[in-house]
């Protein structure tokens, strides 16, 4: 289960595009910030994704993911050209494949190749029609649908997929996803062919019958989600702060507990990386910050910002095993003892909680203080000054797991 929400330059406070996601997986699966800089690549090469292999492009964008450790993909991230993926599994009614692109493998193509939105929208559109989508998206073997929300500091896009099927819906003001098919009647784009497919596989009787959202889910979805269930409670988060949200806002959204559990707790499943990203129109740098860490409310943002180089990162590769002296596995086993019952009462936790609140309010002090400086300090001092903030962020995110 995982949540994405994007608001609008309209409805941000500052007027910038604000994206921020959870990523919900098995509570023993790593997830690691990672960074791939721009490559160059000679006529002909191949491509080695999570399960298949496809031609390379000549040419690659520098990308920052938050990255499951064993594959190539990534359930979300960012580029160097300030577009931002995050994917959810969906469940509908077409056929899994065995075999192909996984949805994260579909996210960081996008990134990598993206030089808008609209840009990864069309390449991972093209991408799937190419090679489908497909294969064990986790070492259990879990093998699902995909949605993507991408977006730039202009304008976001939502792409819903049913086996090689796609539609898409332009994002006005606020969205949000969570793991439900959702897009309604015929979207804003769709595959060609896809209303008449629907017809003749029984999902709806015409063309005025088509609504994607209620005829390709296998279970039966509410006409609007409830207040009580994921997908509403982030539809109302952005809804009802409209002109109001803020970085700060879109974590407190991430780590939301009631009326549901965004931040997600339980042992097996949880909330194992999260992002929020304030994307800049113009040459002013956009703010990505990641976790690192399972379970954003135990967990501290770490800012960056393009280019990554000198901030901490792991390179964007696949790993066999989860190594124990990661900052990832280190917290986990930390936070162990909090995991259970969020909100009662709990004061070793709630002591740990303040320590993490007081150093990220810090950071975000730091990150804004920087920004308003941005415009009178040349490109590599802004990026040098950002380097030692992020690497404040860490030195204070390992002291305070092991003290």
């Amino acid at each position: 289960m995982c949540d994405t929400y994007v608001a609008l330059s309209n409805y941000t406070k500052d007027g910038n595009v604000i994206f921020g996601k959870n990523s919900d997986r098995f509570g023993a699966e790593a997830q690691l910030i990672t960074y791939a800089p721009k490559m160059r690549y000679p006529k002909g090469d191949i491509l080695e994704c999570t399960h298949i292999s496809i031609s390379q492009v000549s040419e690659t964008a520098a990308v920052l993911l938050s990255q499951p450790y064993w594959m190539w993909g990534a359930e979300m991230g960012a580029n160097e050209h300030n577009v931002v993926i995050g994917n959810e599994a969906i469940a509908t009614k077409e056929p899994l494949n065995e075999t192909g692109l996984l949805g994260m493998d579909l996210l960081r193509l996008g990134l990598e190749r993206g030089k808008t939105a609209r840009d990864a929208l069309e390449i991972i559109i093209k991408l799937l029609e190419t090679y489908g989508q497909g294969g064990a998206h986790n070492k259990k073997g879990m093998n699902y649908h995909n949605s993507f929300l991408i977006a730039d500091s202009k304008e976001a896009y939502v792409l819903e997929t049913a086996g090689n099927w796609w539609i898409v819906e332009i994002v006005k003001d606020f969205r949000s996803i969570s793991n439900n098919v959702s897009i309604r009647g015929k979207g804003d784009i769709r595959k060609e062919g896809i209303i008449q497919h629907a017809i003749e596989q029984n999902y709806c009787n015409d063309d005025n019958d088509f609504d994607f959202k209620l005829i390709f889910s296998p279970s039966k979805l509410p006409d609007v989600f409830p207040l009580d269930s994921r997908d509403g409670c982030s539809l109302n988060q952005l809804k009802q702060n409209h002109g109001k949200i803020t970085t700060e806002m879109m974590m407190n959204f991430l780590r939301t507990h009631d009326p549901v559990r965004i931040c997600m707790h339980q042992r097996n499943d949880q909330s194992t990386g999260s992002q929020v990203s304030e994307l800049k129109k113009g040459n002013l740098h956009s703010i990505h910050w990641l976790t690192g860490s399972t379970i954003p409310c135990l967990s501290i943002y770490k800012p960056y910002a393009f280019s990554i180089e000198d901030q901490e990162t792991m390179p964007a590769k696949k790993y066999n095993e989860i190594n124990s002296n990661w900052f990832w596995a280190k917290h986990v086993e930390f936070v162990a003892p909090f995991i259970k019952k969020p909100n009662a009462e709990n004061l070793e936790r709630d002591v740990y909680y303040s320590k993490l609140r007081e150093i990220e309010k810090e950071l975000i002090h730091s990150i804004k203080k920087l920004e308003l400086q941005e415009k009178s300090i040349s490109p590599e001092e802004y990026l040098k000054r950002m380097s030692l903030i992020n690497e404040s962020a860490w030195r204070k995110s390992k002291s305070v797991i092991n003290t």
